[in-house]
Parts: structure tokens; C-alpha cells; sequence
């Protein structure tokens, strides 16, 4: 009975059965046996060629240090608003220390998954629906050190934490999906708020811009025109200047008076004519057929005028042209006097 209790494999860790001790031993690569030596912990095989005593060693444990993928079944837990989710991930270990995790805990993968699910159970108390959509990462990340802290004696490390799934009741995602269109509507409408308040801004810019263009373009006409006035300005009264010079240079030539009688005579007939043309009101005066009293008042008015240059011109000329001047002026009125 002694020897067949003996023979009763033991328990092995992620294997069927375990290795039969015949002296000589091959471990593969990434495998750490744990040999007892008549029920005390005697070592750990390392891989490659190994050598026991038959009877006397016996392999206890066989750890893989490999990367141990462990899906967590789904949980239902409640947030921080009181919302019942179903929620299931994927964990990640890998033996760190055979010797701790044969003989700290009696089923580590058991162990560690009931962890990590009272360790998201407690993470996602901490936190509201919203939160937990968005701290998705830092929630796993939580996950993940909590695990490490308790499997710290176990000689298991999780290396990371996965949440697969979350499941929400079917009234929370119904108004979760209406919040989603609203805050959609919202986004369009501001959106439309924000394009219309922009079209009317750039709509405000271009008038401001025309309007500062056409009162720039209104000056600079402005001062085209009056720069053009004043240049033809300039031009009448050098023209003007010229035709008086050319007048007085005229008149002062021999038969100019005779000549000036005979210009304002015309002028005299010319506007005569066009009286009550334009309108039927005239104010005329007394005389008016009388061309010749007419004349002679213009001339008259013409001689005072120019009898201080007339006075000055005879004390500068000499006597001799005296007779011309009295000739020219007999001359003047027997053309006066044939007009009349």
C-alpha cells in the first residue's frame, strides 16, 4: 500500500502527467521541474541533460515559463451610477519563480483569475458609465498592478489585462444611443451656428473692404477733379491773360478804339436779339432802341477807364502823333454814326 501511495502522481501545473524519474533526464526549453528528494524540496531542473537518484528524487511540480493566456469569464459588476454591466477580459502571466508557485499557492491559475475578477469588479465601482468607455486603458492598467501586488508570493507576474466585452442592459444603450444623436444634433447645429456666424463675419469684412475702397477711389476723384479744376483753372486765366494782352496790344495800335466801338456794337445787336427768347418777363430799359446813345455810353464808360493809361501814354509819346489819334477818333464817329 506504501509503495502504491507512492506511485499516485502528484498534481501537475498546466500538464497531464508528470515526468517518471529514471536517472537521466532531458528538460525542454522554457520548463522548470521541481524535484523532491523523500518529500522535501530538493531543486529545479534546469533545461538540458539532468541527473537524479532513482526512488529517492521525485519530480513534484513541472512550471512552464512561458506566456499563459487566461480568458476571465464574464462578470457582471456596477459602476459608480449604479449600472449593472457584463464584463469579461483576457489575462496575461508568466512564472517568475517555480518554487513560489508550487508551493505558494495550491492553483494559481484559478487564483489569479478569481483576482483579477474581484480586482475589476472593485475598479469598476470606482468609476461611472461614461469613464469606463473612455479610461479603458487605465481601468486594465489598475487591473493589472493590483494582481501583481497580491501575486508578488505566488511567483506569477501578469503582464497585462484585456477587457474583451462590456455589455450594457438594453434600456441604458437605448438611451445611450439617443444621448449620442443629440450630442450629434448638437454638434451640427453648432457647427451651422458657427458657418453662419463666419459667413456673416466675412460678409461684414467685404463691405467694410468696399466701403474703405470706394471712399479711397471717392477721394482720389475728388482730388483728381480738383486737381483738374484748378489746372483748367490755370489754363482760362493764362488764356484770358493772353487775350487781354492781345486786346490791349490791339487797341493800342492805330484805329484800336474804332475797332473796339465796333465790336461792342455787335455785341450790343447780338444780345438784343435774343431778348424774350428763354423767358416772357424782360426788364429794359428806357432807351433801348437807341443804339447809338447805347454805345456811346459803353465807350464812354470804356474811355474812363483807360484815361489815366491814355493820359500817361500822350506825356510819353511824342506830338506828332497826335493827328492820328484825332483822325482815328473822327473816323470813330462817322462809323458811329453810319451804325446808327
Amino acid at each position: 500500500l506504501k509503495g502504491a501511495a507512492w506511485l499516485v502522481p502528484a498534481p501537475r501545473r498546466w500538464n497531464s502527467r508528470l515526468p517518471v524519474n529514471i536517472g537521466v533526464l532531458f528538460v525542454p526549453q522554457q520548463e522548470a521541474w521541481v524535484v523532491e528528494r523523500m518529500g522535501k524540496f530538493h531543486r529545479i531542473l534546469e533545461p538540458g541533460l539532468n541527473f537524479l537518484i532513482p526512488l529517492l528524487d521525485r519530480i513534484r511540480y513541472v512550471q512552464s515559463l512561458k506566456e499563459i493566456v487566461i480568458n476571465v469569464p464574464e462578470q457582471s459588476a456596477v459602476t459608480l451610477d449604479n449600472v449593472t454591466l457584463q464584463i469579461d477580459g483576457v489575462l496575461y502571466l508568466r512564472v517568475m519563480d517555480p518554487y513560489k508557485a508550487s508551493y505558494g499557492v495550491e492553483d494559481p491559475e484559478y487564483a489569479v483569475t478569481q483576482l483579477a475578477q474581484t480586482t475589476m469588479r472593485s475598479e469598476l465601482g470606482k468609476l461611472s458609465l461614461d469613464r469606463v468607455f473612455r479610461e479603458r486603458e487605465s481601468l486594465n492598467a489598475s487591473i493589472v498592478d493590483a494582481i501583481n501586488q497580491a501575486s508578488d508570493c505566488w511567483g506569477i507576474r501578469c503582464l497585462r489585462y484585456e477587457i474583451k466585452d462590456i455589455h450594457v442592459p438594453p434600456r441604458v444603450k437605448e438611451s445611450m444611443q439617443m444621448q449620442v444623436e443629440a450630442e450629434r444634433r448638437k454638434r451640427a447645429t453648432v457647427l451651422e451656428s458657427e458657418g453662419t456666424r463666419e459667413s456673416a463675419i466675412n460678409v461684414a469684412e467685404g463691405q467694410k473692404q468696399a466701403q474703405i475702397l470706394a471712399s479711397e477711389a471717392e477721394k482720389a476723384e475728388q482730388i483728381n477733379k480738383a486737381a483738374g479744376e484748378a489746372n483748367a483753372m490755370l489754363v482760362k486765366a493764362r488764356a484770358k491773360a493772353e487775350a487781354i494782352q492781345l486786346l490791349a496790344a490791339a487797341l493800342s495800335q492805330q484805329h484800336g478804339s474804332a475797332a473796339a466801338s465796333l465790336s461792342v456794337a455787335e455785341q450790343y445787336v447780338n444780345a438784343f436779339s435774343k431778348i424774350a427768347k428763354d423767358s416772357n418777363t424782360v426788364l429794359l430799359p428806357a432807351n433801348t432802341g437807341d443804339v447809338t446813345n447805347m454805345v456811346a455810353q459803353a465807350l464812354g464808360i470804356y474811355t474812363t477807364l483807360t484815361k489815366p493809361q491814355a493820359v500817361k501814354s500822350q506825356d510819353e509819346t511824342l506830338p506828332a502823333h497826335e493827328e492820328p489819334q484825332s483822325a482815328s477818333m473822327e473816323m470813330l464817329k462817322a462809323e458811329q454814326g453810319s451804325s446808327s
